[in-house]
């Protein structure tokens, strides 16, 4: 066993007055500070903290403009790091995560086996049951949305915000990237793919009960879409054209090109034989079927590659 880690829990705060003292107090002891940051609350969540509790662990910081959930939390963050921590922790003011469960993120830390550690509310079945449905299909959507921009194949419920980061790999992502509002989750996992952070799913239940959530599934689609895809094209083009030229390097281009031209001219002589009354020819059939099935290939092809690619070496053991 090595020295005893450090840990610090960042609580970014927005009209959470009716649960946050109840989530400040139910942080154990295995916590060193708790950083609460009141990201220009309307209802004073930070000043009620401030006049309500007397644990000598805790700081709460103000903005003065509201930042989003990214910006409070990325504050918290840099705040933990600066003081010392070893670990951050981020939850929610609103009592939808469990304090009780914060070792169980910072323990593959610890022991070296993870960067960082995220929530799964998706693991336990029956948790599901609790769970509204539009989060439930929205979820899945983004889930695998995520894992084609950030490169994280093997994880799942990307917007999950109960998180735990290796202060320094922490120090390595270009913080001052990171998206603020509720992009923040995913946009993070895009930037720890670029350090090579190792990222672990944690099961966790959640609780939803009166709470209001600010994540509007409708109105941050479009953001949430122009996101995923801006952070795919540049993880590509960054880990295949950039940083190495390997096999996937050739697949993708090659894939994408036959698998266009096939569709395109398979489509096109299929309305005009259309128009014209008659069949179209064996030859032409096959001119447009095997580019699509060489291009279907080639891109499985570069999937099984950027899969392999997944960090898996955590940062707290390379030499």
């Amino acid at each position: 066993m090595g020295p005893p880690v450090r840990t610090a829990v960042v609580i970014p705060t927005y009209r959470v007055t009716s649960h946050i003292l109840e989530v400040v107090r139910g942080i154990g002891p295995e916590v060193d500070r708790i950083y609460v940051v009141d990201d220009c609350c309307p209802d004073g969540s930070g000043t009620l903290v401030t006049s309500e509790i007397r644990d000598p662990r805790v700081s709460v910081i103000f903005h003065e403009a509201n930042q989003g959930v990214g910006g409070a939390t990325l504050t918290g963050m840099k705040q933990a790091s600066d003081d010392g921590a070893d670990v951050i922790v981020k939850i929610d003011g609103d009592g939808q995560m469990d304090a009780r469960l914060i070792s169980d993120f910072v323990l593959p830390i610890a022991a070296g086996e993870a960067d960082y550690c995220k929530g799964n509310r998706f693991f336990y079945l029956d948790n599901l049951r609790g769970m509204p449905a539009h989060r439930i299909v929205g979820n899945a959507v983004l889930s695998f949305v995520t894992k084609v921009s950030s490169g994280y194949w093997d994880v799942f419920d990307p917007t999950n915000g109960f998180i735990a980061l290796r202060a320094a790999t922490f120090r390595n992502v270009e913080a001052h990237k990171v998206a603020r509002r509720y992009f923040f989750e995913s946009d993070m996992l895009f930037r720890l793919y670029l350090v090579g952070a190792v990222v672990r799913d944690i099961p966790i239940r959640s609780i939803y009960g009166a709470e209001l959530s600010g994540l509007k599934v409708i109105h941050n689609a479009w953001p949430f879409a122009i996101g995923n895809v801006g952070n795919a094209i540049r993880r590509i083009g960054y880990t295949y054209y950039l940083r190495d030229l390997n096999m996937g390097s050739l697949l993708l281009p090659i894939g994408l090109l036959l698998t266009i031209f096939g569709l395109t001219f398979g489509v096109a002589n299929w309305w005009s034989a259309g128009q014209r009354g008659v069949e179209a020819s064996a030859g032409t059939v096959m001119l447009a079927a095997l580019p699509i099935i060489i291009g279907f290939q080639s891109l499985l092809g570069f999937l099984t590659i950027d899969i392999s690619k997944t960090p898996r070496l955590p940062q707290g053991r390379k030499a």
